[in-house]
């Protein structure tokens, strides 16, 4: 026998081929007899099928794989400009990474950082170069988490001091270096065990806390590496650093390990990442000017609102101006709900646990609420107070017996509620823990729905509009998630889809133009959600409008019908204005301080020059507040220059000039806070410009 000669392989290779023969010719049999005759090219053989993976470009197109290819891979196919902008691919809808292997037929969108969800993976690259830097530098910090958010990203880091600025640049120049390296992004995959292993032997107990939370399901853990850098990551993620060409380091802030004053606090370093310096210079620019608008900086510096320590955070306190502007607004939307047929309603601050419990909050929420005793113990009553009013408002309705005759009932009430919002989400009048709003609860007939929530969306565009905020607003139809590993919601897979059928119909019917947001609904609907950025790009949402078709089951809100049949109606729950304390936020942002005439705190100063036009001045604010103007006189003994830039920083939309002349001639020197001088009026027909411009809420 000859050397290297191998007995067992003289059999198996022809026997190899022989079946892969027998294969391909039962295959091609079975095979559609069209197919056949017009198969032009034999596609590839994998796994023992021949297959051609077919993919569906944004712009119809089809093109065609002869085997399983990575996403980066087909992308160069295309061109390696396209390449070279990818961040990452969306295959039938869902954001997948550009290691991602298609194996099947889909269709393929590419990402680049014009899109939302390419920036989001490029910042979240650039976070693990942040976190990378960090190690360099500071071995023995610990690494928390680094997501991609709405204005950039940020990385949360144990260690003993907060990063001082001389040290963040520090870390930006060892981030330079990792960038300039060029380090490829490899993604892995561990058991649980070993995730949990690994992670233990790198000393990372944030992220052991993380895997061990996943390691139940029994799924294989995400890394990626990048040079001598490990993370715990789902990804998806560049190809590689070189891609960041341009970084800023912007803050260092404490946060609290999971949002809770429970846990230790971190050093959260807030950063934004671009292909471009021109980007990044540009975006500086903008952050700039944002920080001028910024109504926590503007709103305390003309005086709308404080915070106090020793009150709490998330706890502000309306000035005179900021209370003036809330009350106004509350009046104002009162007597336009009430046009429209709504029932004002005033229900207490705080229940019973069992009203809760009827109305699933308990359940679903009791983290989110201040509670007023042991929540556990049954034995002694425990109160909580209330984070929404809709179990208030359903007890209108159950004060009697129902008739079909009945609904529409639009229940209505200007809320003050109470949500224990994690520390480190509290943001000025933004995001608070306590707070007002315009909320209603429309009870009805099935048979009424679409036409209830076309006029709750109608009134609710209506209100943004004329306070200057509904051009800037999107909106979001967030629908449920069934695979929720929560229990988040209440109802059956069929009550879901039969709500989110309805409403998806409403929508298109009003021709509302939306993006769907998985797993945000309410416990027991779907919702509308209409969001708004303030001027650093965070967004929250304005106001809502539900769809609930559980509720009224669990409190019995039967009505009597046309058929005298007992049957259960749908609920609406809407805000029309939402969070007056968020809305003036914006509307601060908005028009940078300078409130429009209507609405504005103080709308006329009167500015006399000397004390002996002191007289005239006050009996021209007399008539001016007779037609119901808010007006001030500045009595001080400074120069009528000083006067006026005062009146000017403080926004107040016209100032009156009165002197000599004016006195004589009962004239007013009228001037408006962007400096245009409107000359010399009469009081009378002044206060008539300015009515009508306050009756007609210009903005």
């Amino acid at each position: 026998m000859k050397q290297g000669w191998n007995h067992d392989r003289f059999f198996i290779v022809p026997c190899t081929v022989l079946y892969c023969v027998r294969d391909f010719l039962h295959l091609l049999w079975e095979m559609p007899h069209t197919a056949r005759l017009t198969c032009r090219a034999f596609p590839a053989f994998w796994k023992g099928r021949w297959i051609m993976i077919k993919l569906t470009l944004k712009d119809g197109s089809i093109r065609e794989l002869e085997a399983p290819t990575a996403a980066a891979e087909v992308i160069k196919g295309i061109g390696m400009g396209l390449y070279k902008a990818s961040c990452c691919v969306k295959l039938d809808g869902e954001v997948c990474d550009l290691r991602t292997v298609i194996d099947h037929d889909c269709t393929f969108e590419v990402m680049t950082f014009d899109s939302e969800e390419g920036k989001k993976t490029f910042w979240h690259t650039a976070s693990h170069v942040l976190a990378q830097a960090v190690k360099h530098l500071y071995p023995e910090a610990k690494l928390a988490i680094g997501p991609a958010i709405d204005t950039g990203f940020y990385y949360d880091f144990d260690v003993e001091h907060p990063f001082s600025q001389e040290e963040l640049t520090k870390i930006e120049a060892e981030m330079k270096k990792i960038v300039k390296a060029n380090e490829k992004l490899e993604q892995f995959y561990l058991s649980p065990e070993e995730a949990v292993a690994k992670l233990k032997g790198m000393d990372e107990p944030y992220k052991v806390e993380l895997c061990e939370e996943h390691a139940g399901n029994g799924e294989p853990i995400s890394f990626y590496q990048q040079g001598d850098f490990t993370d715990l990551c789902a990804g998806p993620h560049l190809m590689s650093t070189g891609t960041i060409k341009a970084f800023k380091l912007l803050s260092c802030t404490g946060a609290y390990w999971r949002g809770s004053e429970k846990n230790k606090m971190l050093s959260r370093v807030y950063a934004v990442a671009f292909p471009k310096a021109s980007m990044l210079e540009e975006h500086l620019a903008k952050l700039e000017e944002a920080k001028k608008r910024d109504h926590n900086k503007l709103g305390r510096e003309l005086e709308y609102f404080t915070t106090v320590d020793v009150i709490g955070q998330g706890l502000p306190v309306l000035l005179p101006k900021g209370a003036r502007v809330v009350q106004l607004l509350q009046r104002w939307v009162e007597d336009v709900e009430q046009a429209h047929g709504c029932l004002l309603t005033k229900t207490p601050l705080l229940a019973k646990r069992e009203l809760y419990k009827i109305s699933g909050h308990w359940d679903h929420y009791l983290d989110g609420m201040f509670v007023l005793g042991d929540p556990h113990d049954e034995t002694k009553d425990c109160f909580a107070l209330r984070p929404m009013t809709c179990p208030f408002q359903y007890q209108v309705y159950l004060n009697r017996q129902r008739s079909y005759r009945d609904l529409p009932m639009r229940l209505t009430e200007t809320s003050t509620l109470f949500r224990n919002e994690d520390s480190g989400e509290m943001h000025g009048l933004i995001r608070v823990r306590q707070f007002t709003i315009s909320e209603g609860h429309y009870i009805l007939r099935p048979d009424q729905l679409e036409d209830e929530f076309k006029n709750c969306l109608q009134l609710a565009k209506y209100f943004l509009d004329t306070v200057g905020l509904l051009d800037d607003c999107t909106f979001r139809f967030s629908q449920w998630d069934p695979a929720n590993p929560g229990n988040k919601y209440e109802g059956t897979p069929e009550q879901w889809e039969e709500a989110q059928r309805v409403m998806g119909n409403i929508l298109d019917h009003l021709g509302v133009k939306y993006e769907i947001g998985i797993d945000e609904a309410a416990f027991y609907g779907p919702k509308l959600d209409i969001q708004y950025k303030n001027v650093f790009g965070k967004e929250d949402t304005l106001v809502t409008i539900q769809i609930d078709m559980l509720l009224a089951e669990r409190f019995g809100m039967y009505y009597k019908d046309k058929d005298g049949q007992k049957k259960l109606p749908y609920i609406i729950h809407r805000t029309s204005l939402g969070c007056y304390e968020r809305t003036l936020a914006y509307m601060i942002e908005h028009f940078g301080g300078a409130m429009p005439l209507w609405i504005a705190p103080e709308q006329v100063r009167l500015v006399p020059i000397a004390d002996r036009h002191l007289d005239f001045a006050y009996e021209v604010k007399k008539e001016l507040e007779a037609a119901g103007l808010r007006v001030e006189v500045d009595s001080r003994a400074e120069k009528v220059g000083w006067k006026i830039r005062q009146a000017t920083m403080e926004k107040v939309p016209y100032m009156l000039t009165v002197g000599d002349k004016e006195c004589e001639e009962k004239t007013v020197a009228v001037r408006k806070r962007n400096g245009e001088d409107l000359g010399s009026m009469t009081v009378a027909e002044l206060t008539a410009k300015l009515v009508e411009e306050v009756r007609t809420k210009q903005k």
